[in-house]
């Protein structure tokens, strides 16, 4: 075994020309009020490795150009198509009118392991928050799911970009399997 090279691992890559729609998996991210830029950077960077739809930002989230959030993202604000919204809420109505299922990454009296989800609840929403106080109570209400990551240390919860890399991989596995499984039987 040994290390790629950088250039060994440049070739197996997508280049920002032949980024695709069809490349995404049906999952808009709404980013609500998360103060960090470089957790946004981090955000946009993840959501890259991924293949989202969409991001969304929302509120007083910062957003693109911003040294502080190109510093994480390392030049994926240009091939993750965003947006910025002031108010989440309609962004929220706006995707529940197009038919998607809006699902936060919160602790709530109802929420699930983020391994539960199913590839019958895309297309998605996936709505993280504020690095203190997580996902808004009245975006909370506006859900139809929420998912969590188990902890089993003595703190409650992850730093906002780390939490969304490990949700967001684990929804892009469930979605990329059932395709991959789907192509298998035709």
């Amino acid at each position: 075994m040994r290390k790629l090279t950088h250039d060994e691992i440049a070739q197996k890559r997508l280049q920002l020309e032949n980024v695709s729609d069809n490349h995404r998996i049906p999952l808009t991210v709404l980013v609500d009020n998360v103060r960090s830029l470089y957790n946004v950077g981090s955000i946009f960077r993840i959501s890259d490795g991924v293949m989202i739809q969409k991001l969304i930002l929302a509120g007083y989230t910062p957003h693109p150009p911003r040294k502080e959030i190109e510093k994480t993202a390392l030049g994926s604000t240009k091939s993750v198509p965003w947006e910025y919204v002031k108010n989440p809420v309609d962004a929220i109505l706006r995707l529940k009118e197009q038919g998607v299922k809006i699902c936060c990454l919160e602790l709530t009296n109802e929420s699930v392991s983020y391994t539960s989800l199913q590839p019958r609840d895309f297309p998605l929403c996936l709505v993280i928050g504020n690095e203190i106080v997580g996902v808004n109570k009245q975006i909370v209400e506006l859900c139809d799911s929420a998912i969590e990551i188990p902890m089993h240390g003595i703190k409650q919860s992850l730093n906002v970009a780390v939490a969304y890399g490990i949700a967001v991989f684990e929804l892009a596995r469930i979605w990329r399997s059932d395709q991959t499984s789907n192509a298998k039987v035709k």
